[in-house]
């Protein structure tokens, strides 16, 4: 090395602090990579995606070579400085001091927090190229590595370390939902919301998402055979639910076109009527609406009925419901009064049934009421008063003001709400 000359010493540091740049800048890159944007490109067809594939999955093999190169790279950086500053301005503390607190600068700055904080910021434009020449280098120093590794991983099991058992890269459902909130402009906003809603859909029950036991169109068996008749011929629903006296006694399912056709090819009569109708499909209530999906998927029902521990109806629900969560309210939705004819009026007022779910309240009008306790306005509302209210009575809950317009001795039959204000997001600096 004396033999050379001054100038290619000097390039040969500055060459050495490109090459521990190049290491440092590597490994970062590597380990910042998002894995799963690695295997989009990889599944494309990418080499490099590919080859740091290859890399990453062999991460104890990568780090080994990363790290020798640049430790040993870092090494004789100051054995080369030191031996210009010798040669140079012979042995002056002085100097020597000197050379060494400019060598460790140069190490720092330009080989250690520069490429570093590249290689963090800018992971894949970084990781691919470099893993095109970190690949052929990690087959070329493999007995270096397996003799460095030999060592390490003694030290590691004396130390009772298993280093197997943190390469699970599995997400949890909370950590997915982080990302899917973290989309912003990559994913259209109603594919992101049906995203957020199918997590929910693990936390939620048949009664969040149930028609309400007094929302049920149902059909008396007992009634009248001319009020059967008109019933039938103006109900909504395709499908009825069929009961004797008492809706707790349910006789079972009516399919309302079937019923209607059967009219022209005999005179329909109640045992006819019997006839016509399937068992009714019961489910407790608490049924996580999931699992009920997947009953719906298995068996050939579309209606099941919600009971609870007594036997006594507390509700219906469909697979519509349950799409409901997912994707939105159905045009073909039944009209519910007041609230069926849009949202907000031009004073930012609404009027709704008192029966009316929350969770369909806050999907409607936009509103974040809490759900993990009452399923119903109602019984939200009675829940904070701690009674019936005898008139009108305003209410605050979680932002939102409610006034009581109606009630009876039994429930809170209507209620107005007012649009709470909108407040703007502070801008995070």
């Amino acid at each position: 090395m004396d033999n050379l000359p001054l100038w290619a010493q000097i390039g040969a540091i500055f060459l050495l602090l490109f090459l521990s740049g190049f290491f440092s800048i590597s490994e970062t890159s590597m380990m910042a990579l998002n894995r799963h944007r690695l295997k989009h490109l990889a599944n494309q067809g990418s080499l490099r995606a590919r080859t740091t594939q290859g890399l990453l999955a062999k991460t104890d093999q990568l780090l080994s070579v990363i790290l020798i190169g640049n430790n040993l790279i870092n090494t004789i950086i100051p054995v080369l400085t030191t031996s210009i500053a010798l040669r140079t301005f012979g042995h002056d503390n002085l100097v020597l001091s000197i050379a060494t607190g400019l060598v460790a600068f140069l190490i720092i700055v330009f080989a250690e927090i520069a490429p570093k904080i590249v290689g963090a910021t800018y992971p894949e434009k970084v990781a691919l190229p470099a893993s095109l020449i970190l690949a052929p280098l990690m087959r070329i120093s493999r007995p270096l590595v397996w003799f460095v590794n030999l060592f390490a991983n003694a030290v590691l099991g004396a130390l009772h370390i298993n280093t197997k058992g943190g390469r699970d890269q599995r997400m949890s459902p909370e950590e997915l939902r982080t990302v899917v909130l973290e989309s912003g402009s990559f994913m259209p906003t109603k594919h992101r919301s049906i995203l957020l809603n199918l997590f929910d859909l693990e936390n939620i029950t048949v009664d969040d998402v149930m028609i309400p036991r007094r929302r049920i169109e149902a059909l008396d068996f007992d009634a009248p055979f001319e009020q059967i008749m008109q019933q039938l011929e103006t109900c909504y629903h395709n499908k009825l639910v069929v009961y004797q006296g008492d809706i707790d006694r349910v006789l079972g399912i009516l399919h309302v076109r079937k019923t209607l056709s059967a009219l022209h090819n005999q005179e329909l009569e109640r045992e006819t009527l019997r006839e016509l109708l399937t068992e009714p499909y019961f489910v407790p209530t608490g049924t996580p609406v999931f699992q009920q999906l997947q009953y719906f998927q298995e068996s050939r029902h579309r209606i099941a009925i919600v009971v609870d521990e007594y036997g006594e109806l507390q509700g219906l629900v469909t697979p519509e419901d349950i799409i409901e969560e997912l994707i939105g309210e159905f045009t073909t939705t039944i009209p519910r009064g007041t609230a069926s004819r849009g949202g907000w009026d031009d004073n930012g007022e609404v009027i709704v049934a008192g029966s009316m779910p929350l969770r369909e309240l806050n999907r409607w009008v936009h509103l974040n009421l809490p759900t993990d306790g009452p399923k119903t306005l109602n019984g939200l509302i009675l829940e904070t008063l701690e009674e019936i209210p005898d008139g009108d009575v305003s209410v605050q809950i979680a932002g939102v003001r409610f006034e009581v317009m109606r009630s009876d001795d039994q429930a809170i039959r209507t209620v107005k709400i007012f649009r709470p204000p909108v407040t703007k997001p502070r801008l995070q600096r």
